[in-house]
């Protein structure tokens, strides 16, 4: 028989309870079991006026708002806001009933600005997150993995100027500086001039500053590109052709996946120079071991690790060409030789660190193995050595120790398994959010939900194991009675 007429039940009224039209088992509500969200208030306490003022919204559901956003991976506020007017679970998790009016869609962004710009609040919820996983004894900080991936800015392409590119001081320069002035000395040779630190000037002031064209700018001056949308941001070369702005997420997690720590970086920096402000971080965990991919594997960064698991970095040789084993170190003689058995003696310790050792040009020149070795005119050989070239000979040594093969193949199931799971699922294969500050703020967010999200699937996990083992041991102790009155019997 044929039904008809199935939408006359769309002006029914109904009494009914908003608890019970959330299913028991519904993410929003594991996720409201799973951490008490009072915490919050204690956060921003300070940022509303005890006593003046009309009543503000309330922090908790103001927060709540952007974690619906980032845990469902909806691309805005805007649109966030309209699913909440028609989502039962959505206006639960915030404390809204069917009749409540939702906020309009540039709450939050007003609050941001007016209340929560230029503070850590949302790392501070992060941290908070973080610390109730760590109460149920799941995040293991003995291995720590770490990357980073790139989420495109809000930032036209082509909508861009140049400007000069300023030398940034690298994190490590001061403790460099005084090895090679030491390693100089030892040398015979004099200590090196101070870098002239003199660059042309700049249009000072934003106006002016956005008028900044190349025709203004010196012809010998280094550039770099700069959106005008999002200066902040930076031109990031994604795949073989296509170039963006995009900002730098460095993020380190557990051999489980839990998300420990991370940074915020413009799209164009190496994460071997910005490397520090996640170190910071997660060195207060104290693990015994820091995994990361080649981009990390440098003399400061092996030299900072207590036991760094680096992996192997193909030479950056031209095919055809000798590679830098081939040139045998002698320390003793503190020379190299060359596959032809000639010496490369000590020339000089240069401004970057490294230790230069060239062949004498008049005995290459008729060397028949000159077309592997070396294209220089004067037919001089150049190898060189870092200071600091003993801790990445640690690192190899530590590649090679037992087991730490198998552990570098982790990082497919932690860190990269992450940053799949927030681009699939959680909106973060862009932004569209300008600034760094509200870039730091969701990727705080979302890292939170994610953390909070499996913190609540393990409880519930926990919980049906435990009552499972009750009803287990009610069952034996039924027996077991049922027993000792049959034999009293």
């Amino acid at each position: 028989m044929m039904t008809i007429n199935a939408d006359k039940k769309r002006k029914q009224m109904l009494m009914f309870c908003m608890d019970d039209m959330v299913p028991q088992n519904h993410m929003l509500r594991l996720i409201d079991k799973a951490i008490d969200w009072n915490f919050i208030y204690d956060l921003v306490e300070e940022k509303y006026c005890p006593d003046n003022g009309r009543p503000s919204m309330d922090p908790v559901m103001l927060i709540k708002i952007p974690f619906i956003q980032y845990l469902y991976g909806i691309k805005s506020m805007r649109q966030t806001m309209k699913e909440i007017e028609v989502n039962v679970a959505y206006r639960w998790f915030l404390g809204l009933d069917m009749m409540d009016s939702v906020p309009h869609f540039s709450t939050f962004g007003k609050n941001y600005t007016r209340r929560f710009k230029d503070t850590d609040l949302f790392e501070q919820i992060f941290s908070k997150i973080l610390e109730e996983c760590m109460k149920y004894k799941l995040v293991d900080t003995s291995q720590i993995f770490v990357d980073a991936t790139h989420v495109k800015a809000c930032a036209n392409s082509k909508k861009m100027r140049k400007r000069i590119a300023h030398e940034q001081a690298l994190w490590y320069e001061d403790g460099l500086k005084k090895e090679i002035e030491q390693d100089r000395l030892i040398h015979g040779k004099k200590p090196l001039k101070d870098k002239d630190k003199h660059q042309p000037p700049t249009s000072g002031g934003t106006s002016s500053e956005n008028s900044e064209t190349s025709g203004e700018i010196p012809s010998d001056v280094k550039t770099q590109k700069s959106s005008i949308t999002d200066p902040e941001s930076g031109w990031f070369r994604k795949g073989e052709h296509k170039h963006v702005f995009a900002y730098a997420v460095e993020t380190a997690c557990d051999q489980h996946g839990w998300i420990l720590g991370y940074s915020i970086h413009p799209g164009n920096e190496h994460d071997s120079r910005t490397f520090k402000a996640l170190y910071e971080k997660v060195k207060l965990f104290d693990p015994s071991m820091i995994i990361a991919d080649a981009g990390y594997r440098t003399p400061a960064i092996a030299r900072r690790l207590l036991l760094p698991l680096l992996p192997y970095k193909r030479p950056m040789t031209k095919d055809g060409y000798f590679r830098k084993h081939e040139y045998v170190y002698d320390e003793y003689y503190d020379c190299y030789l060359c596959p032809e058995n000639q010496v490369l003696s000590y020339s000089t310790t240069n401004r970057d660190g490294y230790r230069e050792y060239k062949s004498r040009g008049y005995i290459c020149c008729n060397c028949p193995q000159k077309s592997k070795c070396t294209e220089s005119k004067e037919h001089v050989k150049l190898v060189t050595q870092h200071v600091w070239e003993r801790y990445i000979e640690k690192a190899e040594d530590i590649r090679h120790a037992p087991g730490n093969k198998e552990i570098y193949q982790k990082r497919k199931e932690t860190i990269e398994r992450i940053f799949g799971t927030a681009k699939e699922h959680h909106g973060f294969r862009y932004t569209q959010y300008i600034e760094k500050a509200r870039m730091e703020m969701k990727a705080g967010l979302t890292f939170a939900c994610m953390n909070l999200k499996k913190l609540a699937k393990i409880l519930v996990m926990r919980n049906k194991k435990s009552l499972s083992f009750m009803f287990r041991v009610e069952s034996l102790l039924n027996k077991i009675n049922a027993t000792e009155k049959w034999c009293l019997t």
